[in-house]
């Protein structure tokens, strides 16, 4: 799990993220709401899953 915050919230529901290492990642309206996200913001930080290097979930920070 790594950690990162929401850099834009796109009106599809999908977000970009920046990792603490300044990578923008993008994650899908669908991987949003598994975290059971309703409406993030950008500077809100998030924990985030990947597989095969995609965003699958994005959840509350642990």
């Amino acid at each position: 799990m790594e950690q990162a915050t929401v850099h834009t919230a796109h009106p599809d529901g999908s977000l970009t993220l920046l990792r603490d290492d300044g990578v923008l990642l993008d994650a899908s309206a669908e991987a949003v709401r598994a975290g059971g996200w309703r409406a993030p913001r950008a500077g809100q930080r998030v924990a985030l899953h990947r597989a095969a290097g995609l965003v699958t979930r994005v959840d509350l920070p642990a």
